[in-house]
């Protein structure tokens, strides 16, 4: 089975931006306590974070973090987060039914985010609040000082503002599962407003506004067009959220969800510019994928969880382990972000930790790493710079809902500055490997400098505390530079990374 590619440097899709591979942390779970903090863990530092995830979420190296949800922003009280510990409310989450000791807030999210060398990605509530508790915690998070809210976080004990730059106008406000949910235009009118409020403040802030939960609701795509018709001059960023299963365990259509992600966003882009050229505007709205992972799983242990009658605090729900053929997936989905960068300019994989993520823990043992962890790790690490646009030749298959599908998905990205090109690629095939020929154009002689490669012989395989490495890249072969051509081939069912130089 043969695969052809060409390339050109001088070929390119757009400029990445480094944001395109973002985490999110919500309030739900075992993400934030148990998560990143556990005051009693052996690693725990003197603010109570275990230094054992620290070390992992510094390796994924997210370049922001968006907090504090998701679903548990649409009820959520920000000042309940603020001032001495012992006097914070315990509140009851409805969202995720469980008890929120608020013991984490803005200022201790902010620390964790500091260690971990991320930029922070806040959410306003627009489901059970609105524009004065937004303005207020923008207010609280960035101004310097003078006023009452800047005031009190100084009194807090933080001097300096934390200048947050990119903010979400609420959460999924489509969904009959949200607290607060609206109709588009009411919605619409609520995010202009309220955005308006925010950039009176600071016309330099990001705002996102909440696109449609998935695009099998029945409002989508007319909800976009409603949304950006009425604050298309006020944001700068419209949500996509999605989430894969494959219950029906068929592999090939599994492996073929991010083509659904490809035309959810061409759909999306399509509203864009039509919004534009409804407003004759001169602005260009982009997309923020701000949820997407799988999530299947652990659907129906959560119910005892979702469905009870206790309120637990910090309950182990929507704790998916992932296999390889999960991995497989999310470097799919990641080739499709990096070749639709011209639209995507953020996205956040949901979530970080414990909660459908790519790190794991135990309370008071080992933290590790999901086989998802690798193909985010790679193209966080090393897809920076320019998407270039690929001409594919490649054997395909037919896929429910979907129609043809190449099994080769590749993508390709140049980093000028650092004179690499980065080629990640995923056979889709079960059983057969891709005799690859690659035509690298516009470059010097290139060297491969390094070849990772993810695959096994199980695809049900995963990685727990007892077996935290059973996933994992490997170094890979078969693949060779003969002057400006790559040839080899790629095994069935494998994910690779592979960095060239000039040599």
């Amino acid at each position: 089975m043969k695969a052809s590619v060409k390339l050109h440097r001088d070929y390119v899709i757009s400029q990445i931006d480094p944001r395109l591979y973002g985490g999110f942390l919500e309030h739900m779970g075992r993400a934030i306590y148990e998560g990143i903090y556990e005051p009693d863990h052996a690693t725990a530092d003197e603010d109570g974070f275990r230094q054992d995830v620290l070390t992992l979420v510094k390796e994924l190296a997210p370049p922001m973090v968006r907090y504090p949800g998701g679903n548990f922003v649409s009820a959520y009280n920000w000042e309940d987060g603020i001032g001495p510990r012992d006097q914070r409310p315990v509140r009851l989450d409805l969202a995720w039914h469980s008890r929120e000791s608020n013991q984490i807030g803005i200022h201790e999210f902010a620390d964790w985010a500091a260690k971990a060398g991320t930029e922070m990605m806040l959410a306003v509530n627009l489901g059970s609040r609105g524009i004065d508790a937004a303005r207020n915690f923008l207010e609280y998070v960035n101004h310097p000082g003078g006023s009452a809210w800047s005031d009190l976080r100084i009194a807090n004990g933080r001097a300096e503002p934390w200048n947050v730059k990119l903010w979400c106008l609420g959460n999924e406000m489509d969904g009959p599962w949200q607290i607060g949910q609206k109709s588009a235009a009411e919605y619409g009118h609520l995010a202009h407003e309220t955005g308006k409020a925010m950039k009176a403040f600071d016309r330099s802030i990001e705002l996102v506004a909440c696109g449609s939960s998935n695009p099998y609701m029945e409002s989508y795509p007319s909800w976009e067009a409603s949304v950006l018709d009425e604050c298309y001059e006020t944001v700068d960023y419209i949500s996509l959220h999605m989430y894969f299963t494959n219950y029906s365990d068929q592999l090939g259509d599994y492996l073929a969800l991010s083509e659904q992600v490809d035309q959810y966003i061409v759909s999306i882009g399509g509203v864009i510019d039509y919004i534009k050229a409804k407003k004759r505007s001169r602005k260009s709205v982009y997309i923020c994928f701000d949820e997407w992972n799988v999530w299947y799983h652990s659907k129906e242990r959560d119910r005892q969880v979702l469905e009870g009658d206790d309120w637990p605090f910090a309950p182990p729900i929507l704790e998916d382990v992932y296999n390889l053929e999960d991995a497989l997936l999310i470097g799919c989905v990641l080739n499709t972000f990096i070749r639709r960068s011209d639209r995507v300019k953020i996205a956040c994989m949901a979530q970080l930790v414990n909660v459908i993520a790519p790190i794991m823990t135990e309370k008071g043992g080992a933290a590790w790493k999901q086989s998802i962890f690798y193909p985010l790790y790679f193209a966080s690490r090393y897809g920076q710079g320019n998407a270039l646009r690929l001409a594919v030749d490649s054997p395909t298959y037919e896929a429910t809902d979907v129609g043809r599908v190449s099994y080769l998905d590749i993508s390709a990205v140049h980093d000028e500055s650092g004179g690499w090109l980065t080629l990640f690629i995923v056979n889709r095939h079960p059983d057969e490997a891709l005799a690859l020929d690659t035509e690298l154009l516009g470059f010097e002689s290139l060297a491969l400098v390094e070849h990772q490669c993810l695959r096994g012989d199980d695809l049900k395989a995963v990685n727990d505390a007892g077996h935290p490495e059973r996933i994992q890249p490997v170094p890979g072969s078969g693949l060779a530079v003969d002057a400006h051509t790559l040839r080899g081939e790629v095994p069935p069912l494998s994910y690779h990374c592979l960095r060239l130089r000039a040599s």
